[in-house]
């Protein structure tokens, strides 16, 4: 099936890096502009909203996410995308859209696409939806079908030829069911997502055709590709203005699909794809375990998609509310009596004090922490990079950053305090360990805690640099309540979705879209889903660069 494939085409302890991502805020080269704050770049005082331009889009690949879910919509099964080895990061977001293909990677698209071809086949009367025996002639129906939403576009004459020919090599039904749907999987209208705008532009910028605006509405709102309701309605026309994309866009979030897309948002904006990687000292943290693990980004997952889907999608109330949604192994980490029957999906109302919307729970808590101890500095990290969009700088790589070891007679703060007071580190550790040391109330695994090593534990911080939240506060609560009323948090939040969305960082020409989005947001009182729907209505989402 390989002919079928044309593919071308400072001084902390800082993050782990991942494959692929070299810093807190991109990997590979951009055209961003320097700055990677919460501003859009330079927006240039004429506010010229009158004349278009959007910033420049890369050639983007389906990540594994977006391939195993549009596999399970299109053919009914599930893809073994483990196999393709991790997608690029874009900051903390999947974005495959700078590392060329290598012989290696599409070997592993071409075995992936046999397996689920070879599924596909065993149940290819279900799949395709008619008795081929009688019918011969509806195979081809199918792949008109199939293909549509596999390409994100009707295919071609010429594709459809091709597919025909392919067909008449089959010896049997499922054989050339099978055919069909490891060709599609390898085809580059597939696994790219591939915009040429329509015809004969005028000026700089091209509009998306109304197909390809349905592909990246599903692919942004869904993960997936577009449902026949969506490609319909491209063909009829009704994707062609802001009003329209919106109507379908509403249409998009009610679909359980959205909700997952909301939840993937959240679980890589926090970075707690990374948890599931990690281990805890068992002699130190005895509760932590695999069904453990799983059940802290479950509460996320849940806590974020109640909030944005079915709740006030308020950005003060996913990073403010004490209410949250856990399985059973919470209970006892959150020092709340198990209940004898619990339903995941009813609200559970934590302890104010301690608990407050996303950066309290345990899944972040966790996640940026050592195998032996907390960790401050990931936690501080984190904070500047995906809530301020100020990212540190990295350290220098003459410094050690190994962490300190836990001391006995001392808490965290303390040994993390003496390792960073050197002059060489200060000037960056001012501002890092400002913000993390206020989450030093919990531990590893993120059980909250007023005491260490019988020593109290001091949950004092402060906010320092030009944030608007500059300042001291007492504990990750209060510091979450801050971080919810800031202007600086609410702006890099909408360039968070802006590049969740698009797949690439804004530059000055998207000084528009984000005077839009800003606003949009704002009039809202901050409402997440309200920011989701006006994405897809900027210039930025609509059109392309030449």
């Amino acid at each position: 099936m390989g002919g079928w494939l044309a593919l071308g085409a400072g001084c902390y302890v800082g993050l782990p890096a991942t494959e692929g991502e070299a810093d807190g805020t991109t990997s590979g080269g951009t055209e961003a502009e320097g700055d990677s704050g919460s501003e859009s770049g330079d927006t240039e005082e004429a506010s010229a909203c009158d004349e278009l331009q959007v910033g420049h889009m890369p050639l983007r690949r389906l990540t594994s996410e977006q391939y195993a879910n549009a596999v399970r919509d299109l053919f009914g099964v599930e893809a073994g995308v483990d196999a393709f080895g991790g997608d690029e990061k874009l900051g903390p977001f999947d974005a495959n859209y700078a590392a060329p293909v290598s012989p290696t990677m599409v070997d592993q698209f071409r075995a992936v696409a046999e397996e689920v071809g070879e599924e596909v086949a065993q149940s290819y009367a279900a799949v395709v939806g008619c008795d081929l025996a009688a019918q011969p002639a509806c195979l081809m129906d199918w792949v008109r079908t199939v293909g549509r939403r596999a390409y994100r576009r009707p295919l071609t004459d010429e594709e459809l030829a091709r597919y025909e020919a392919l067909v008449a090599l089959g010896e049997d039904d499922a054989s050339r069911v099978r055919l069909v749907v490891q060709a599609m999987l390898q085809s580059p209208s597939f696994l790219y997502q591939l915009e040429f705008g329509l015809p004969d532009p005028a000026g700089e910028v091209v509009s998306l055709t109304p197909y390809e605006l349905a592909s990246r509405m599903s692919l942004f709102l869904w993960g997936s590709v577009p449902d026949d309701a969506l490609l319909d309605a491209a063909e009829a026309g009704e994707l062609s203005d802001p009003e329209g994309l919106r109507a379908h866009a509403e249409r998009l979030l009610d679909d359980p699909h959205a909700r997952a897309t909301v939840e993937s948002f959240h679980v890589q904006w926090l970075h707690l794809d990374r948890l599931e990687a990690q281990d805890k000292d068992p002699l130190l943290f005895p509760l932590f375990d695999d069904e453990l693990r799983t059940a802290m980004v479950d509460e996320t997952r849940r806590f974020a998609g109640n909030v944005v889907i079915d709740g006030d999608a308020r950005l003060e109330t996913l990073l403010s509310s004490n209410e949250t949604w856990i399985d059973t192994p919470m209970f006892e980490l959150y020092g709340l009596p198990t209940p004898e029957a619990h339903d995941p999906s009813q609200p559970v109302t934590l302890d104010p004090s301690q608990r407050a919307g996303l950066l309290t729970q345990a899944a972040f808590l966790a996640t940026h922490a050592h195998h032996n101890q907390a960790s401050p500095i990931h936690r501080g990290v984190v904070v500047l990079s995906e809530l301020l969009c100020s990212p540190p700088p990295p350290p220098p790589p003459d410094i050690d950053a190994t962490p300190p070891d836990p001391d006995p007679n001392a808490t965290t703060r303390e040994i993390f305090e003496e390792q960073t007071a050197d002059s060489y580190c200060a000037s960056c550790h001012i501002t890092i360990n400002g913000i993390g040391l206020g989450f030093e109330g919990y531990d590893a695994i993120g059980a909250y805690r007023e005491t260490e090593n019988g020593l109290a534990v001091d949950q004092s911080g402060t906010v320092v640099s030009s944030f608007d939240v500059a300042g001291p506060f007492d504990g990750a609560a209060e510091l979450a309540a801050k971080l919810s009323r800031s202007q600086d948090v609410r702006e890099c939040v909408a360039t968070q979705w802006f590049r969740f969305s698009l797949g690439r960082l804004e530059s000055s020409a998207d000084a528009c879209t984000f005077e839009q989005l800003h606003s949009s947001f704002a009039d809202s009182d901050y409402d997440v889903r309200e920011l989701m729907l006006t994405l897809v209505q900027t210039d930025a989402f609509r059109y392309r660069a030449r």
